[in-house]
């Protein structure tokens, strides 16, 4: 059977085509043709709107079969924990990989749409494989963010990775390594 993996795009203009493609590359080429992957283009990404992007992805979801793979870079990561936090799916995720993702809520960014979670715990399903990837020299979202998740979800696997930038220099074997163990 073919593991299935949304994989959720990052924000700013251009990220669909000419940035995040390029992790999505880098899964498929690590999982090899045992893994489906899907790599929505979220809408206006230039200006996202967590209701919007929430919408797109609770209908993603409806072609998901249990054990799927949920995967968000930077900001598409953190609009799919809120959403999974907030939205019942019709089908039970293997795991949730957030990569470089911005901690929404004190220490990290502030949102008008986003209220800060200090339960996360309590609303994810039970039992979820949750896994961070941050790289330490990311620009973009420092990675106290990482830290500011575990704490929220300290059931959480952090994987700080060395010298990362915010698109982990386009490597995703680690997230693809998880994965795999996931799947044996």
């Amino acid at each position: 059977m073919t593991l299935q993996l949304l994989f959720v795009q990052g924000a700013g203009e251009g990220t669909y085509d000419q940035w995040d493609n390029k992790l999505v590359e880098s899964l498929e080429s690590e999982l090899g043709s045992g893994c489906s992957i899907q790599y929505p283009r979220m809408p206006n990404e230039d200006d996202p709107r967590y209701t919007t992007w929430k919408a797109a992805l609770i209908d993603e979801c409806k072609s998901l079969h249990d054990g799927a793979v949920l995967a968000g870079h930077s900001l598409g990561g953190a609009f799919l924990l809120h959403m999974l936090a907030e939205a019942r799916l019709p089908f039970r995720p293997r795991a949730l990989i957030l990569i470089a993702a911005p901690f929404m809520g004190e220490g990290g960014w502030q949102s008008e749409e986003i209220k800060p979670r200090p339960d996360f715990a309590e609303h994810l399903p039970a039992g979820l494989p949750i896994f961070l990837y941050h790289g330490t020299e990311d620009q973009i979202v420092p990675f106290a963010h990482a830290k500011l998740y575990a704490q929220a979800i300290p059931q959480a696997v952090v994987r700080a990775l060395p010298r990362g930038d915010h698109q982990l220099d386009n490597d995703l074997a680690a997230v693809a390594r998880d994965i795999r163990s996931l799947v044996v």
